[in-house]
């Protein structure tokens, strides 16, 4: 009788887009390097070979610019560029709200600030006869749903279950980009303080009121001291739809998105039965707008959980969520009754990594007394896959050939690569992702702290985090379950942010 032991499974191989160049420019950046030599030769032919050294060094210096990068690969250039849009926010105000009767929004309202300012809210019943609620972007034509998950966690959990949980995981990604019209999906964990409201109702209401005195004293203190440093934990799932469902396509209206997402809504909740999320419904329109309300303004938590526990919601709308005030700072943002944070993924975990990686940074921390981590996806359908994974094995092909000594990171990229282009040949799926992460603190004295953890937290999941700079409110927005896809509000695509 023979027994095996089966070791923990890791994962990875998650390669950077990146295309062929010289000296470790892009496509662009590579082809501005020979028309920059090619135009200095022409200068000196037509002038003298000072004014032709002159264009050269110009052209090298604009080239160093690019070539540059620091740690999180942003090069001189990229941050030059958003210290200038910086000082452009905040010479006209752009970087200041005030909504309200008293304020500068449309009507009086209390409508949400910046990349959400347009959008709007409707709710509608899909085939199971559940409400849910419809974000439209008009300026994109996006359309979001948002689902509500009770994610099961991996205590006292066996090893075989996580293991087919993370595949389901990862066959559920697989199949959106098989999904007509679908965006982007996003994953929000978050981790707040728990008001105590729950409990108190659920404890209330099972006291026997013919109880001895000690016993419902004894219920009462435990009411009163347990909320004290416990934390409740919330996921939602945000899937952004195109009125288009392909490219060139008609735009469909919003009465006809409503209509098609909620025959499609029961498969994609099912979906995410067996991937460990738990129970999944779509939010309605309430829900959604009290997740919002309470994003900007946390103090407003404690009395719209009162206001539920006594069977009273608050009416909420949709042009009353947003804050009242905001600042947004180089890399901090205020609003309403807090100061929050927010950080961007520069650099995926390098190798292998185990599935609980992430188990410390999702779990609540006594410092942060909101934390809000966002994954973010975008599928990309088996047309465009195939002839991404091939253009990234030419380009590590051609990094690595360009010289004599190629580096170990050279060698291990375009290892990844044929390894991307083999799995997607067999039919696995090809995803782009990111992540946000948001830190909230209620009193602005203890930012320092909750930086402070979140640098050890990304540390312990090898992650490379980076703080947003000047563009704090906009990412706030974006780790919110809105559906905001940021590549689709940038004026430089991203595209050609990659080849420089």
């Amino acid at each position: 009788m023979t027994s095996t032991q089966v070791g923990q499974r890791s994962y990875g191989n998650w390669t950077r887009p990146k295309t062929a160049g010289l000296l470790g420019l892009g496509s662009i950046g590579t082809a501005v390097l020979f028309v920059g030599a090619g135009f200095s030769v022409l200068v000196t032919m037509a002038s003298n070979i000072f004014t032709g050294i002159a264009t050269g060094v110009l052209f090298g210096l604009f080239l160093l610019t690019v070539a540059v990068r620091d740690k999180h690969g942003r090069s001189l250039l990229m941050r030059a560029v958003t210290r200038v849009g910086w000082w452009s926010t905040k010479t006209r105000g752009a970087h200041l709200y005030r909504s309200g009767p008293l304020g500068r929004a449309e009507w009086g309202t209390v409508q949400l600030p910046g990349l959400a300012a347009g959008s709007r809210l409707t709710e509608w019943r899909d085939s199971y006869n559940r409400p849910f609620a419809l974000v439209q972007v008009p300026a994109m034509a996006h359309y979001t749903v948002v689902i509500g998950t009770e994610p099961d966690g991996a205590a006292l959990v066996d090893r075989e279950q996580i293991d087919a949980w993370v595949s389901e995981w990862g066959m559920w990604l697989s199949t959106l980009a098989d999904e007509p019209g679908i965006e982007a999906v996003s994953v929000t964990i978050e981790t707040a303080p728990d008001t105590g409201t729950r409990l108190r109702r659920e404890v209330t209401s099972r006291i026997d009121p013919a109880a001895p005195e000690f016993a419902r004293r004894l219920l009462s203190d435990l009411v009163d001291r347990y909320p004290a440093g416990s934390a409740t934990i919330k996921a939602y799932v945000a899937i952004t739809f195109h009125a288009a469902p392909r490219t060139g396509g008609r735009k469909r209206s919003p009465d006809e998105m409503g209509r098609e997402l909620a025959s499609r809504l029961p498969g994609l909740t099912q979906g995410l039965a067996g991937t460990g999320a738990g129970t999944s419904r779509p939010l309605n329109a309430q829900q959604l707008c009290e997740v919002i309300r309470i994003a900007y303004d946390p103090a407003a938590a404690r009395l719209i959980d009162e206001a539920n526990a006594v069977g009273e919601p608050p009416e909420l709308y949709w042009p009353e969520v947003g804050p009242t005030a905001h600042q947004a700072g180089w890399d901090s943002y205020r609003h309403d009754s807090a100061t929050s944070v927010t950080w961007m993924m520069s650099g995926a975990p390098r190798g292998n990594v185990p599935s609980s990686i992430l188990s410390r940074l999702l779990a609540p921390h006594r410092d942060v007394a909101r934390k809000r981590v966002t994954l973010l996806y975008r599928p990309i359908d088996a047309a465009k896959a195939a002839a991404i994974v091939e253009a990234d094995v030419r380009a590590a092909s051609f990094n690595l050939t360009t010289s004599t000594k190629p580096t170990a990171r050279n060698m291990t990229a375009a290892r990844a690569a044929a390894a991307t282009a083999a799995e997607e040949a067999g039919g696995a799926g090809l995803v782009q992702f990111g992540m946000l992460v948001t830190a909230t603190v209620l009193n602005g004295s203890q930012e320092s702290d909750a930086k402070a953890a979140i640098d050890n937290l990304s540390a312990t999941a090898r992650l490379r985090l980076r703080v947003v700079h000047g563009s704090q409110d906009s990412a706030f927005a974006a780790a919110l379950p809105l559906g905001l896809v940021l590549p689709k509000h940038l004026r430089v695509p991203g595209e050609v942010r990659e080849q420089l």
